[in-house]
């Protein structure tokens, strides 16, 4: 039996970490809202359903982890994401995850989801906070009042998940729907009634639950409407029956059904959920809050703590780590020459492995224990929660420059990868501040420009590897506010959307979670370092070896790709570099950043480490060198970036961010040229 589940719930109610648990899967799981941009699809564990009340029958288990969303309005992307679950993806059950901790604010959207009349069960997470407290919630009790299966769980330790897994499986297999509740009373009571009635045959030729659709309606619900089909006279009819609501409250028509709902959320709760005082989570929370959230403290903390990573990164264990893999490799490559040599393998062909494949990829794995590092670090800050509090301190500085705080989730992101982050930028609420966001995301400097700058501050600068570092995150940063500043006041004028972010509890990072993370970037690295970078290190060998009638070219300066590199080189003359080695790493760097180094460790004739610093050394001055690292900072990203902002805002804004981003770059890469001409670098 085929069987599809939704996990659904409020965000960062723990529902990754329970997806992981029915599942298996490695979804990363991070303390910060919003982690989950679109649902995510894993097989339950056939173990769960051995039990007796599964005997004879083989069970598979879909279950989908949606988006975490506060109600079922079609306002965020997130929403609409579920709510397209929920009414077309057709669930046969849905496990609705609460924090117990804050069982009030959670409880709303069930009430929400039990109108879909979809077979639901309900799992109660962080029951183990809540009994550490000396705080209690009597399910039972609850269970009689909702009318639904309610199931305590720890989902971070297990507890529960089995019993949880069957009882949503035999949900779904008994199509046990919840039974309806009618708590409403007074206007609200006699608008959903009158509603319900006026819809009732356009609800059943929708496919659309009708006390749903006719709460949607009292809420004014465009997509619901729309979908009802109501003629000019019943829609007449509709706006009568919501304005006399409105009339009899003296409030507005959402006010109203919230208020009906939390009403009855405090109700249920008075007689439910006992409380003695705060968790010691969340008490610990505010202590730390008090100073990490601080009005003035807050973002000095936040830069000395990203300073003491890029410290640890690339001056204290980063580097040595690479510095380790980087003699390994160059000693592998070595053994391989020798051995190739002795066998009297085609000369050609010799070349093509050693100073293609090893010297092209072989460059570029030197730096992943540096990135691995790093990913540590900012895992480390986001998993414990912290990262949600830069995004609260950074609101009021986003606001300044036409943002809100809620952009600073895909600007994180963008530390990463460019792709993810573009992604990431669909669920703010504006177009304007979707667009914006995404002009200006590639400045912050992701994770494929690593190997770039480990090579050039090892070659150029290796006693100030870290201060140049930290300079490079921040000067994209400050680029990054100049640009909003300007598309503000020009392209993009307009306000930001008001800013509202749930601030987690602190709480210790999993070890587990941290290690799937880590495993993901090493796993997504090596991936590209022998697929696109394998493919462009040999490209770039080929168009090296061979001139343009195809023979081998008796120096690299009558190579095919010496000629094309000469087209463009004259572009980057006033930059300082206008070799065109250099000219033509740049263009292969927009295939994946890391392709700069292995482009230039084969131009250059030089594998990993030492040897490709000492060419470079000799290749280019430190201004020049410092221009080429704010050029590779600021300028367009990889096709795989390009391709998702064409889909996200439309091939011409996305070839109007691609020049504002490399005019941009050739812009400051000039400034910084010229001003490390005048300190006499």
């Amino acid at each position: 039996m085929n069987i599809r589940i939704g996990l659904i719930g409020n965000q960062n109610c723990g529902k990754t970490t329970l997806f992981n648990q029915l599942t298996g899967s490695n979804q990363h799981v991070g303390n910060f809202p919003g982690v989950t941009v679109e649902g995510k699809t894993g097989i339950i564990k056939p173990s769960f359903f051995k039990g007796e009340e599964f005997s004879g029958q083989t069970i598979t288990a879909e279950l989908v982890d949606l988006p975490g969303i506060y109600s079922l309005s079609p306002y965020t992307s997130e929403e609409i994401v579920t709510r397209d679950f929920l009414t077309s993806g057709h669930p046969d059950a849905l496990i609705n995850i609460l924090d117990a901790t804050n069982i009030e604010r959670n409880l709303y959207l069930t009430l929400q989801l039990m109108e879909m009349q979809i077979p639901m069960v309900v799992a109660l997470n962080m029951m183990d906070e809540v009994r550490s407290a000396g705080n209690a919630i009597d399910v039972a009790a609850l269970e009689q009042e909702l009318k639904i299966d309610i199931i305590p769980i720890a989902a971070n330790k297990g507890e529960g998940v089995l019993e949880l897994a069957q009882r949503a499986a035999a949900a779904a297999i008994r199509k046990k729907t919840p039974e309806k509740l009618d708590f409403c009373d007074g206007p609200v009571h006699q608008a959903i009634h009158s509603i319900a009635h006026l819809i009732d045959d356009h609800a059943a030729a929708a496919h659309l639950p009708l006390r749903f659709a006719a709460t949607k309606l009292v809420e004014g619900d465009e997509p619901i409407l729309k979908a009802l089909q109501l003629n000019a006279n019943e829609q007449d009819i509709l706006g009568h029956i919501v304005a006399e609501m409105e009339t009899a409250l003296g409030t507005d028509r959402e006010a109203a059904l919230a208020d009906m709902r939390y009403a009855y959320i405090a109700r249920i709760t008075r007689d439910t959920v006992h409380r003695h005082g705060e968790t010691k989570e969340q008490l610990r929370s505010i202590k730390i809050d008090s100073i990490l959230t601080h009005r003035i403290l807050a973002i000095p903390i936040f830069l000395a703590i990203m300073a003491l990573i890029f410290y640890l990164t690339f001056g204290l264990i980063g580097a040595a780590l690479s510095d380790w893999l980087s003699a390994g490799i160059e000693f592998v490559s070595a053994a391989a020459d020798s051995a190739l040599s002795a066998y009297g393998l085609n000369p050609l062909v010799q070349s093509l492995i050693i100073d293609g494949v090893f010297a092209g990829v072989g460059s570029v794995l030197s730096f992943m224990p540096t990135i691995l590092v790093l990913f540590f670090f900012l895992a480390l800050l986001e998993d414990s929660g912290y990262m949600a509090r830069v995004a609260f301190v950074m609101d009021t500085v986003l606001r300044k420059i036409g943002l809100s705080g809620k952009s600073f989730v895909p600007m994180l992101i963008g530390f990463g990868c460019s792709v993810p982050a573009i992604m990431a930028a669909r669920t703010l609420s504006s177009r304007r501040d979707k667009k914006l966001t995404i002009f200006i995301l590639p400045f912050m400097s992701c994770s494929a420009k690593l190997p770039v700058y480990a090579l050039f501050t090892a070659a150029f600068f290796p006693d100030r590897a870290p201060l140049v570092m930290i300079g490079l995150y921040i000067g994209g940063m400050i680029v990054a506010v100049l640009g909003a500043l300007l598309l503000r006041n020009t392209i993009f004028r307009g306000n930001p959307v008001p800013f509202v972010l749930e601030l987690p509890a602190y709480r210790l990072p999993s070890l587990h979670s941290m290690v799937l993370n880590i495993g993901e970037k090493a796993k997504d690295f090596l991936y590209r370092a022998f697929t696109i970078i394998c493919a462009a290190s040999v490209a770039v060998w080929f168009l090296t070896t061979f001139d343009v009638k195809l023979n081998v070219a008796a120096d690299p300066e009558h190579s095919i790709l010496a000629i094309l590199g000469s087209c463009i080189a004259p572009v980057f003359r006033p930059l300082g570099f206008g070799g065109w080695q250099l000219s033509t790493a740049l263009v292969t760097g927009l295939t994946a950043k890391e392709t700069v180094v292995s482009t230039l460790a084969v131009l250059l004739g030089t594998g990993a480490g030492t040897g490709l610093q000492a060419a470079l050394a000799q290749f280019m001055s430190p201004a020049a060198a410092l221009a080429f690292l704010t050029f590779v900072l600021l300028y367009m990203p990889c096709v795989a970036s390009l391709a998702v902002t064409r889909r996200e805002i439309g091939r011409r804004n996305a070839l109007a961010a691609m020049v504002f981003q490399t005019g941009t770059a050739w812009i400051m890469a000039w400034i910084v040229y010229h001003a490390a001409l005048l300190f006499g670098l």
